[in-house]
């Protein structure tokens, strides 16, 4: 059964963030490192992994997609750090596959 991914990037400097849907999370992270991703992504060069949950429907991982994206900068950090309180980059280090960071 599909999977789908509610994740947040943030660049290096950590000045922004974004809140994005999709299927295919390592895939679609990739798009975004490589330029292929929105206007926002590439102007602010987006492409660091810090958070993501996993939504068995896709109306599911929408709505919280949403919710997250009407939330002030500091409930979105607040979020991140209860799970990645470095703010490590979860492709890199391979944390994803921690069932911590999963929402059922």
């Amino acid at each position: 059964m599909p999977s789908y991914y509610v994740y947040i990037l943030t660049n290096a400097s950590r000045q922004v963030m974004y809140v994005g849907v999709t299927n295919n999370l390592e895939n679609r992270v990739a798009e975004h490192r490589e330029g292929k991703g929105g206007d926002f992504t590439r102007r602010y060069r987006v492409g660091t992994l810090v958070y993501a949950e996993d939504y068995k429907y896709v109306e599911d991982a929408i709505a919280r997609e949403k919710e997250i994206k009407g939330w002030r900068r500091s409930k979105k950090d607040a979020l991140v750090e209860a799970v990645n309180p470095s703010w490590a980059d979860l492709l890199e280090v391979s944390i994803l596959k921690d069932s911590s960071l999963r929402s059922e």
